[in-house]
């Protein structure tokens, strides 16, 4: 689960991690009203979508008066914000964070990720921030440093001055950026955090270590546990389908291609995606049923890939363990006849009562295109794909 900035710096100031005051507004006198409040000279103007890039796009200003506050504020909200993480369909602002300025000595860039290669959550850091961290990582992957975190010692001050002082600070500032990480760290470990990156971080004239921006994610299998962090969901920023697929256990995730895929396990879902771009053909999205699907959770994951205007064919791909494979026929039979199903309908089959499951398709009527094994089935979906 994604968080705006302004809710992720809520949680953060209660671990105690060093910020500029901010106030949300949701129209333009509440913008100004804001900034009148904090007082100062200068203030940021940002908009709060669950995107980066945000800057790049045109959704964040600085005004230097109360004048460019509600020019700013007026400009962004309500406006279609297009970044590079948004598509060009963009998202719409409907709330702005409204922060002080500050004076600005240097931008870093310090991120927490689990490391799946090491098995160990790890903190990263650069010199360079403000940028796409990806960016760097492509152009001078030197620049950035990692510091893995051994989960039976915790963040050790050991850690924070390896990259404290790969980042190029030095003295107090050292002390200073070793707390900031500290501080990150447990707010990482604490809240169930997937991910915790700010971007960038600053040190400032006055020779604080401030977080000017911040982007956290959750895992979901864990908000059971943070009641109040699930209160922050935001479903206006999420996809409709998406969220349909959640109430009837689906997992699924919308891609841009155009074969639609059904198929239980995201072990197995990962490999169907990846044989059909191996094969030529591009996936329209990720959907796992699970190994508890009914005939109406399958029918459900059909209508959910075919409300995607771009799916050209269906690709089911189902190993029979847990969910047997004429549970799975019976439900594609029944979804196809009634939801008249239009588009090529590729099926492979196996495991578990896999002759019963195929015998239910060979009778059922239906123009199914039948796959000997997945290489089969993904040949045969990319060419009814291109075809349609």
């Amino acid at each position: 689960m994604n968080v705006h900035e302004y809710q992720a710096k809520s949680i953060m100031r209660k671990f105690g991690i060093a910020l500029l005051k901010g106030k949300t507004a949701k129209s333009v006198d509440e913008a100004v009203k804001a900034a009148e409040e904090m007082g100062g000279k200068v203030w940021v103007v940002k908009a709060q979508i669950h995107a980066g890039g945000r800057g790049k796009g045109g959704g964040v200003k600085l005004a230097k008066s109360i004048d460019e506050v509600r020019k700013y504020a007026s400009e962004i909200l309500g406006m279609t914000l297009v970044t590079h993480q948004t598509g060009p369909e963009g998202k719409l602002v409907n709330t702005l964070l409204i922060e002080e300025g500050c004076e600005i000595d240097h931008e870093y860039y310090v991120g927490i990720v689990l490391d799946r290669a090491t098995g160990r959550v790890t903190m990263m850091a650069s010199i360079d921030g403000g940028m796409d961290i990806e960016k760097v990582a492509k152009e001078t992957p030197e620049k950035i440093i990692k510091g893995a975190i051994d989960p039976a010692v915790g963040f050790t001050p050991y850690v924070g001055r390896k990259l404290a002082h790969g980042m190029g600070m030095t003295g107090d500032t050292v002390k200073k950026a070793s707390k900031f990480m500290k501080a990150l760290y447990d707010l990482y470990m604490e809240s169930d955090c997937t991910i915790a990156e700010i971007n960038p971080l600053v040190t400032t004239k006055s020779g604080d270590v401030l977080a000017l921006d911040a982007k956290l994610n959750f895992d979901d299998n864990a908000l059971f546990r943070h009641p109040d962090i699930e209160e922050m969901r935001d479903i206006s920023e999420e996809s409709e389908k998406e969220l349909e697929a959640t109430k009837y256990g689906l997992n699924y995730i919308s891609l841009d291609g155009s074969i639609g895929c059904m198929v239980n396990g995201a072990g197995l879902a990962m490999g169907t995606m990846d044989i059909i771009e191996l094969k030529g053909g591009s996936p329209a999205n990720f959907l796992d049923v699970g190994g508890a699907a009914t005939k109406e959770t399958v029918q459900k994951a059909f209508e959910i890939i075919l409300s995607d205007a771009n799916v050209k064919c269906i690709l089911v791909n189902i190993f029979g363990g847990i969910m047997k494979c004429d549970i799975i026929a019976n439900g594609v039979v029944g979804a196809a006849k009634d939801l008249g199903i239009k588009v090529p309908l590729v099926v492979r089959l196996e495991g578990t009562n896999v002759a019963l499951g195929k015998k239910i398709l060979n009778e059922s009527g239906l123009d199914i295109i039948a796959a000997e094994d997945l290489g089969d089935a993904a040949d045969k979906a990319v060419k009814a794909a291109k075809e349609a």
